[in-house]
């Protein structure tokens, strides 16, 4: 009989790197408890790197917000096979409801729905030009691919980007 093994617990020290979802690589600055509603309750205090704002997140919601680690460097080529794979054609669809599955593929923090949001509107635009919407979901699944990526291989975000292009050649 297979062992059962409970779900892993997500814990963060301070100096941690980790992935919010939609946000992006922050650091977890502090572990401060705070009083809610007359009930003490522990926060990660994490400073998304990008843009410098800081996150109040429960230590007790980190799996229902989808706080995880960066993504382990062993697991990159896995992503960038989905982003070789041929995407779904876009023309069946219209901009809004295309707009709408990328935004919540986004929001589940997988860098392998990023890594798809990215590669279709990044083929999208070869084809066509983008509307304003598509334009900025580009731009955010490019950087929240590029900032994890560069995070995960310890790489600058510029050689990082080149190496996305690249499998696109």
């Amino acid at each position: 009989m297979a062992e059962v093994l409970a779900p892993e617990k997500r814990e963060f020290c301070k100096g941690d790197l980790a992935v919010y979802p939609a946000h992006g690589v922050g650091c977890i600055e502090a572990i401060e408890s705070k009083e809610i509603n007359g009930e003490s309750m522990n926060f990660y205090m994490m400073k998304i790197i990008e843009n410098g704002m800081v996150i109040m997140i429960p230590t007790c919601n980190v799996e229902s917000v989808g706080l995880r680690q960066v993504i382990p460097k062993n697991e990159i080529p896995q992503v960038y096979e989905v982003m070789q794979k041929k995407g779904a054609s876009a023309d069946n669809q219209t901009w809004n409801r295309r707009y709408r599955e990328y935004m919540d593929k986004i929001k589940t923090g997988s860098i392998y729905d990023v890594a798809e949001v990215f590669r279709d509107l990044f083929q999208l635009k070869l084809e066509k030009d983008l509307s304003f919407g598509e334009r900025k979901l580009l731009d955010t699944a490019q950087s929240l691919l590029v900032q994890e990526l560069s995070t995960a291989k310890d790489m600058d975000e510029k050689l990082m980007m080149q190496e996305i292009e690249k499998l696109f050649d």
